[in-house]
Protein backbone atom coordinates (compact mmCIF):
# COMPACT_ATOMS: atom_id res chain seq x y z
CA UNK A 1 0.00 0.00 0.00
CA UNK A 2 0.96 3.30 -0.76
CA UNK A 3 -0.67 6.28 1.26
CA UNK A 4 -0.34 9.71 0.46
CA UNK A 5 -1.59 12.22 2.97
CA UNK A 6 -2.49 16.33 2.71
CA UNK A 7 0.36 16.60 0.50
CA UNK A 8 2.04 20.12 -0.06
CA UNK A 9 5.03 20.62 -2.21
CA UNK A 10 7.07 23.35 -4.19
CA UNK A 11 10.05 23.70 -5.21
CA UNK A 12 9.49 27.98 -4.48
CA UNK A 13 7.87 30.32 -3.06
CA UNK A 14 5.63 31.53 -5.94
CA UNK A 15 4.71 28.07 -7.03
CA UNK A 16 3.00 25.59 -5.50
CA UNK A 17 3.10 21.93 -7.32
CA UNK A 18 0.96 20.32 -4.75
CA UNK A 19 -1.66 21.38 -2.55
CA UNK A 20 -3.23 18.93 0.00
CA UNK A 21 -2.76 15.52 -2.26
CA UNK A 22 -4.30 12.83 -1.06
CA UNK A 23 -3.81 9.17 -2.85
CA UNK A 24 -3.95 5.25 -2.10
CA UNK A 25 -2.86 2.84 -4.48
CA UNK A 26 -3.43 -0.48 -3.82
CA UNK A 27 -1.02 -3.78 -4.62
CA UNK A 28 -2.46 -5.60 -7.39
CA UNK A 29 -2.32 -3.06 -10.00
CA UNK A 30 -0.82 -0.99 -13.22
CA UNK A 31 -2.25 2.41 -12.33
CA UNK A 32 -1.45 4.80 -15.63
CA UNK A 33 -0.15 8.48 -13.91
CA UNK A 34 -1.29 10.70 -16.46
CA UNK A 35 -0.34 14.67 -16.80
CA UNK A 36 0.35 17.97 -19.08
CA UNK A 37 3.97 18.59 -19.24
CA UNK A 38 4.79 20.25 -15.36
CA UNK A 39 1.91 18.94 -13.77
CA UNK A 40 4.27 17.36 -11.23
CA UNK A 41 3.85 13.76 -12.54
CA UNK A 42 8.15 12.84 -12.42
CA UNK A 43 7.75 14.72 -8.32
CA UNK A 44 5.54 12.47 -7.00
CA UNK A 45 7.10 9.67 -8.10
CA UNK A 46 10.28 10.72 -6.26
CA UNK A 47 8.16 11.76 -3.43
CA UNK A 48 7.07 8.52 -3.18
CA UNK A 49 10.36 7.01 -3.31
CA UNK A 50 11.94 9.68 -0.78
CA UNK A 51 13.61 11.56 -3.30
CA UNK A 52 12.03 14.52 -2.51
CA UNK A 53 10.70 15.47 0.50
CA UNK A 54 6.83 17.35 1.07
CA UNK A 55 7.02 20.75 3.04
CA UNK A 56 3.79 19.42 4.50
CA UNK A 57 1.85 15.88 4.72
CA UNK A 58 2.89 12.51 4.69
CA UNK A 59 4.16 9.92 1.94
CA UNK A 60 4.12 5.40 3.25
CA UNK A 61 4.93 3.02 1.25
CA UNK A 62 4.05 -0.61 3.18
CA UNK A 63 4.73 1.28 6.69
CA UNK A 64 7.63 3.24 5.69
CA UNK A 65 7.53 6.72 5.60
CA UNK A 66 9.73 7.76 2.47
CA UNK A 67 11.56 10.54 3.18
CA UNK A 68 13.10 8.22 5.97
CA UNK A 69 14.82 6.23 3.17
CA UNK A 70 14.33 3.14 5.45
CA UNK A 71 16.44 0.29 3.90
CA UNK A 72 13.63 -2.22 4.11
CA UNK A 73 11.53 0.23 1.97
CA UNK A 74 14.38 1.03 -0.75
CA UNK A 75 15.02 -2.57 -1.36
CA UNK A 76 11.47 -3.22 -2.20
CA UNK A 77 11.13 0.23 -4.71
CA UNK A 78 12.74 -0.02 -8.63
CA UNK A 79 12.48 3.33 -10.13
CA UNK A 80 12.92 3.33 -14.45
CA UNK A 81 13.62 6.98 -14.96
CA UNK A 82 12.98 8.61 -18.31
CA UNK A 83 16.80 9.30 -18.91
CA UNK A 84 18.93 6.94 -17.78
CA UNK A 85 22.91 8.19 -17.20
CA UNK A 86 25.06 5.42 -18.93
CA UNK A 87 27.68 3.96 -16.78
CA UNK A 88 30.81 2.34 -18.02
CA UNK A 89 29.78 -1.26 -16.91
CA UNK A 90 29.43 -4.22 -19.10
CA UNK A 91 25.25 -5.41 -18.65
CA UNK A 92 27.14 -7.85 -16.86
CA UNK A 93 28.91 -5.83 -14.52
CA UNK A 94 25.65 -3.66 -14.06
CA UNK A 95 23.71 -6.73 -13.01
CA UNK A 96 26.65 -7.81 -9.88
CA UNK A 97 26.91 -4.41 -8.97
CA UNK A 98 23.25 -3.37 -8.38
CA UNK A 99 21.62 -6.73 -8.27
CA UNK A 100 22.79 -7.48 -4.41
CA UNK A 101 20.95 -4.77 -3.26
CA UNK A 102 17.41 -6.23 -3.87
CA UNK A 103 16.94 -9.40 -1.75
CA UNK A 104 14.62 -10.92 -4.45
CA UNK A 105 16.35 -10.56 -7.62
CA UNK A 106 16.20 -13.30 -9.84
CA UNK A 107 19.23 -13.97 -12.19
CA UNK A 108 17.49 -16.54 -13.86
CA UNK A 109 14.67 -14.29 -15.10
CA UNK A 110 16.93 -11.44 -15.84
CA UNK A 111 19.04 -13.71 -18.29
CA UNK A 112 15.92 -14.81 -19.91
CA UNK A 113 14.15 -11.63 -20.51
CA UNK A 114 17.54 -9.94 -21.83
CA UNK A 115 17.60 -12.71 -24.42
CA UNK A 116 13.84 -12.04 -25.33
CA UNK A 117 15.18 -8.59 -26.00
CA UNK A 118 18.38 -9.95 -27.75
CA UNK A 119 20.69 -8.50 -25.63
CA UNK A 120 24.45 -9.25 -24.72
CA UNK A 121 25.78 -9.69 -21.46
CA UNK A 122 29.11 -8.16 -22.15
CA UNK A 123 27.45 -5.16 -24.05
CA UNK A 124 28.94 -1.77 -22.78
CA UNK A 125 25.99 -0.26 -21.10
CA UNK A 126 27.32 2.95 -22.61
CA UNK A 127 27.94 1.92 -26.14
CA UNK A 128 24.16 1.20 -26.16
CA UNK A 129 21.75 2.99 -28.07
CA UNK A 130 19.07 4.90 -26.01
CA UNK A 131 16.48 2.37 -26.81
CA UNK A 132 18.91 -0.47 -25.88
CA UNK A 133 19.89 0.98 -22.46
CA UNK A 134 16.03 1.21 -21.76
CA UNK A 135 15.14 -2.28 -22.81
CA UNK A 136 18.38 -3.47 -20.46
CA UNK A 137 17.12 -1.03 -17.37
CA UNK A 138 13.27 -2.74 -17.92
CA UNK A 139 14.65 -6.17 -17.42
CA UNK A 140 16.74 -5.36 -14.67
CA UNK A 141 13.76 -3.55 -12.98
CA UNK A 142 11.27 -6.91 -13.46
CA UNK A 143 13.74 -9.32 -12.06
CA UNK A 144 14.25 -7.09 -8.82
CA UNK A 145 11.03 -8.38 -7.53
CA UNK A 146 10.42 -5.56 -5.60
CA UNK A 147 6.72 -4.37 -4.40
CA UNK A 148 6.69 -1.07 -5.98
CA UNK A 149 8.26 -0.53 -9.56
CA UNK A 150 8.13 2.78 -11.01
CA UNK A 151 8.43 3.55 -14.51
CA UNK A 152 8.61 6.88 -16.01
CA UNK A 153 8.25 7.23 -19.71
CA UNK A 154 9.06 3.64 -20.29
CA UNK A 155 8.43 3.20 -23.66
CA UNK A 156 10.34 6.02 -24.56
CA UNK A 157 13.08 5.32 -27.58
CA UNK A 158 11.76 2.33 -27.99
CA UNK A 159 10.56 0.53 -31.61
CA UNK A 160 7.25 -0.77 -31.97
CA UNK A 161 7.74 -4.76 -32.04
CA UNK A 162 9.62 -3.81 -28.43
CA UNK A 163 6.61 -2.00 -27.02
CA UNK A 164 4.99 -4.72 -27.58
CA UNK A 165 7.30 -6.66 -26.14
CA UNK A 166 7.27 -4.36 -22.94
CA UNK A 167 3.63 -4.54 -22.59
CA UNK A 168 4.06 -8.44 -22.15
CA UNK A 169 6.66 -8.10 -19.99
CA UNK A 170 4.75 -5.52 -17.96
CA UNK A 171 2.31 -8.10 -17.68
CA UNK A 172 3.88 -10.60 -16.44
CA UNK A 173 5.38 -9.01 -14.21
CA UNK A 174 2.16 -7.77 -12.55
CA UNK A 175 1.60 -9.85 -8.84
CA UNK A 176 -0.62 -9.35 -6.29
CA UNK A 177 1.58 -7.93 -3.88
CA UNK A 178 3.08 -5.35 -6.56
CA UNK A 179 2.14 -1.99 -7.15
CA UNK A 180 3.17 -0.81 -10.70
CA UNK A 181 2.93 2.94 -11.78
CA UNK A 182 3.39 3.88 -15.25
CA UNK A 183 4.13 7.80 -15.81
CA UNK A 184 3.52 8.31 -19.57
CA UNK A 185 2.39 10.12 -22.31
CA UNK A 186 2.16 7.81 -25.07
CA UNK A 187 -1.24 6.30 -23.57
CA UNK A 188 -1.13 4.50 -26.92
CA UNK A 189 1.21 1.97 -25.90
CA UNK A 190 -0.34 1.26 -22.48
CA UNK A 191 -3.50 0.22 -23.94
CA UNK A 192 -5.23 -3.15 -21.92
CA UNK A 193 -2.39 -2.58 -19.85
CA UNK A 194 -2.87 0.87 -17.36
CA UNK A 195 -5.70 0.11 -14.86
CA UNK A 196 -6.71 2.00 -12.95
CA UNK A 197 -6.07 6.05 -14.68
CA UNK A 198 -5.01 8.70 -12.25
CA UNK A 199 -5.02 12.35 -14.10
CA UNK A 200 -2.52 14.87 -11.98
CA UNK A 201 -4.04 18.68 -12.60
CA UNK A 202 -3.70 21.30 -10.48
CA UNK A 203 -1.77 20.07 -7.74
CA UNK A 204 -4.38 17.21 -7.34
CA UNK A 205 -5.04 13.97 -8.75
CA UNK A 206 -8.51 15.04 -10.27
CA UNK A 207 -9.51 11.35 -11.60
CA UNK A 208 -8.68 7.84 -9.94
CA UNK A 209 -11.03 5.49 -11.41
CA UNK A 210 -10.34 1.87 -13.07
CA UNK A 211 -11.23 0.79 -16.82
CA UNK A 212 -14.35 -1.00 -15.66
CA UNK A 213 -15.68 2.54 -13.51
CA UNK A 214 -14.67 4.12 -16.54
CA UNK A 215 -16.92 2.51 -19.39
CA UNK A 216 -19.85 1.95 -16.88
CA UNK A 217 -20.44 5.65 -16.79
CA UNK A 218 -18.75 7.22 -20.06
CA UNK A 219 -19.45 5.54 -23.54
CA UNK A 220 -16.83 6.09 -26.55
CA UNK A 221 -18.14 6.47 -29.84
CA UNK A 222 -16.76 6.06 -33.60
CA UNK A 223 -19.08 8.52 -36.27
CA UNK A 224 -17.73 7.88 -39.60
CA UNK A 225 -19.33 11.15 -40.86
CA UNK A 226 -18.03 14.55 -42.04
CA UNK A 227 -20.32 16.54 -39.88
CA UNK A 228 -19.35 16.98 -35.53
CA UNK A 229 -21.08 14.79 -33.77
CA UNK A 230 -24.41 16.22 -31.54
CA UNK A 231 -25.22 15.73 -27.91
CA UNK A 232 -22.05 14.41 -26.88
CA UNK A 233 -19.60 15.88 -24.04
CA UNK A 234 -16.73 15.36 -26.42
CA UNK A 235 -15.15 15.06 -29.32
CA UNK A 236 -12.43 15.11 -31.57
CA UNK A 237 -11.86 15.19 -35.16
CA UNK A 238 -9.97 12.02 -36.59
CA UNK A 239 -9.39 10.61 -40.14
CA UNK A 240 -12.98 9.85 -41.61
CA UNK A 241 -14.81 11.00 -38.81
CA UNK A 242 -15.08 11.55 -34.82
CA UNK A 243 -14.28 9.92 -31.43
CA UNK A 244 -17.21 11.13 -29.39
CA UNK A 245 -17.60 10.79 -25.46
CA UNK A 246 -21.21 10.51 -23.92
CA UNK A 247 -22.75 9.75 -20.25
CA UNK A 248 -23.48 5.97 -20.93
CA UNK A 249 -27.30 5.90 -20.61
CA UNK A 250 -27.80 2.26 -22.06
CA UNK A 251 -25.29 0.67 -19.78
CA UNK A 252 -23.76 -0.62 -22.99
CA UNK A 253 -20.26 -1.14 -22.92
CA UNK A 254 -17.38 0.45 -25.05
CA UNK A 255 -13.56 0.21 -25.66
CA UNK A 256 -12.23 3.11 -23.42
CA UNK A 257 -10.07 5.02 -25.20
CA UNK A 258 -7.24 6.60 -22.71
CA UNK A 259 -6.00 9.37 -24.79
CA UNK A 260 -9.33 11.01 -25.79
CA UNK A 261 -10.60 10.11 -22.14
CA UNK A 262 -7.72 12.23 -20.72
CA UNK A 263 -8.32 15.28 -23.38
CA UNK A 264 -12.03 15.14 -22.41
CA UNK A 265 -11.34 15.53 -18.81
CA UNK A 266 -8.73 18.28 -18.91
CA UNK A 267 -11.25 20.04 -21.63
CA UNK A 268 -14.28 19.42 -19.31
CA UNK A 269 -13.32 18.76 -15.79
CA UNK A 270 -16.49 20.16 -13.83
CA UNK A 271 -18.29 17.94 -16.12
CA UNK A 272 -17.23 14.45 -16.34
CA UNK A 273 -15.78 14.64 -12.76
CA UNK A 274 -19.60 15.17 -11.32
CA UNK A 275 -20.30 12.06 -13.72
CA UNK A 276 -18.17 10.05 -11.86
CA UNK A 277 -19.64 11.40 -8.10
CA UNK A 278 -22.05 8.79 -8.93
CA UNK A 279 -20.14 5.89 -7.90
CA UNK A 280 -19.39 7.59 -4.80
CA UNK A 281 -22.44 7.40 -3.77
Amino acid sequence: MISISNLKFQYSKSKMLFNDLNLQLKPGNIYGLLGKNGAGKTSLLKIIQGLIFPAEGCAEAFHHISSHRHPDLLKEIYFVQEEHHPVNLSVLEYLYTYAPFYPNFDYDQFFKLLTNFDLEGNSKMDKLSHGQKKKVILCFAVSTNSKILILDEPTNGLDIPSKAQFRNLITDAMLEDRIIIISTHQVRDMVNLIDPILILDDGKIIFNYTIEEISKILKFELHQSLSEPKDVLYFERIAGGYLSITENIDNEYSQVDVEILFNAILSKKTVITALFSKLQK
